[in-house]
């Protein structure tokens, strides 16, 4: 596989080389390549969030205020080349009243796993042609909306956002279809340059990986859209890998009907299997998910249940998704528990006074014994003003229950950014 990679890495810069050398060196194509270097797009983000995390055990309450700052600039394109480069940088203000994911020496409080750093985010030459898009180099992947990314993320709730080392192909040839690929050499976690988490396969906050991703997508259905993907995940360390390394393919289907002008009959359906791949271990363990609401005049009401199974030793997981926005945001289930987990959970989501609300409760079991797991409510006010300025406001309330363990925890966030 490494020939695999630096053979990946000088196709695609002897393509963008030869690109150049076939334009003429006349004045004219050289204002063309400035104008595009120097012509394109800034970005730029702050975010400042005040975080509270209490927890019935032995641990301090955690207080932590922190602020992520990104730089960006995009290039014009030239011949159907650009380039994009992103700095982030996590800052923790004031005292250190919380456990960075290990990162500030703080073991005897409750996890905020916000580490301090500055790193490159992204970093990547794109090439877009014949409906197709290539990207290579560290860059966000993802396969659906945020915050929504079941398996493939960014994990966008945390200060450090998770980007990846990659190759990625996104084609639109085919009507009302979209077929993405993408080869994964590292992932590049939240927690920082200083995480070193043997339990996640972390390290010096990266996960180096040998891994595949398919993903295809149709709009073209009139019940709604359909997906299909096959995440082939194969870890590369000096650990062993053997309970991580897995593959996982399904397929979804969500979508909407319209009763009439006011109201609106939502649903999606899916279902996948994972098992073990390259030195994978596991024992196949499979995932479904049920979902039926309606929209009437702006509010969204919904019930869903969600099963991810579990034996005892192996259950489904999602390592590299934004699992905050699943499993409640109290975050007591970022790791599926090895017995599995049921989760059935009522969503209504509306707008008051031109803030966004979201409400969530979620009743938790086992797959493996059905054991209460506990219960959660959650729920988020935020606003955003001019496009470019946001306040947020956001609670989670966990009650664990003795027949399965687990710890009570309170969460709760008071935010605001601006993004331009």
């Amino acid at each position: 596989m490494p020939q695999l990679k630096k053979l990946t890495a000088l196709t695609l810069i002897a393509t963008g080389l030869s690109s150049f050398a076939f334009v003429p060196a006349t004045a004219q194509a050289e204002d063309a390549f400035m104008e595009a270097l120097t012509g394109g797009k800034v970005s730029f983000s702050a975010r400042a969030r005040y975080e509270t995390v209490q927890q019935d055990n032995a641990l301090d309450d955690a207080d932590a205020f922190t602020l992520r700052t990104t730089l960006g600039y995009k290039t014009g394109a030239f011949h159907g080349f650009s380039g994009f480069v992103e700095f982030e940088d996590v800052s923790h203000l004031g005292s250190d009243k919380f456990n960075a994911a290990g990162t500030n020496g703080e073991p005897g409080y409750s996890i905020v796993a916000d580490p301090e750093g500055t790193e490159v985010n992204q970093a990547y030459l794109a090439y877009n042609n014949f409906d197709t898009t290539f990207k290579f180099g560290r860059q966000i992947i993802t396969f659906r909306d945020a915050p929504f990314h079941r398996y493939i993320g960014t994990v966008g709730w945390r200060q450090n956002w998770q980007t990846f080392d990659a190759l990625s192909i996104v084609n639109k040839s085919l009507p009302d279809t979209t077929l993405s690929y993408a080869y994964i050499d590292k992932v590049q976690t939240i927690f920082g340059d200083d995480g070193n988490l043997a339990a996640l396969m972390v390290d010096d906050g990266e996960i180096h990986m040998d891994s595949h991703l398919f993903n295809a997508q149709y709009s073209g259905l009139p019940i709604g859209n359909l997906e299909g993907y096959a995440y082939l995940l194969d870890y590369e360390d000096s650990v062993d890998d053997s309970a991580y390394s897995r593959a996982t393919y399904g397929v979804r289907l969500a979508g909407a009907q319209a009763i009439n002008d006011d109201f609106k009959v939502v649903y999606t359906a899916e279902y996948a299997t994972q098992d073990d791949y390259a030195d994978g271990e596991m024992d196949q363990q499979d995932y479904s998910l049920v979902e039926l609401g309606g929209k009437y005049k702006g509010w969204l009401l919904k019930l869903s249940h969600e099963t991810q199974e579990g034996d005892g030793t192996f259950s489904f997981r999602t390592p590299l998704g934004t699992n905050h926005a699943y499993q409640g945001w109290a975050d007591n289930f970022l790791n599926t528990p090895a017995a599995g987990l049921e989760d059935t959970y009522v969503t209504l989501v509306g707008n008051v006074m031109g803030a966004k609300l979201v409400a969530v409760y979620h009743d938790f079991e086992t797959d493996e014994g059905s054991l209460d797991a506990g219960d959660e409510f959650d729920i988020m006010l935020a606003k955003t003003f001019n496009k470019h300025y946001t306040l947020g406001v956001k609670y989670a309330d966990y009650n664990a229950d003795e027949e399965f363990g687990g710890v009570d925890t309170e969460k709760f966030w008071l935010w605001g950014q601006v993004k331009f």
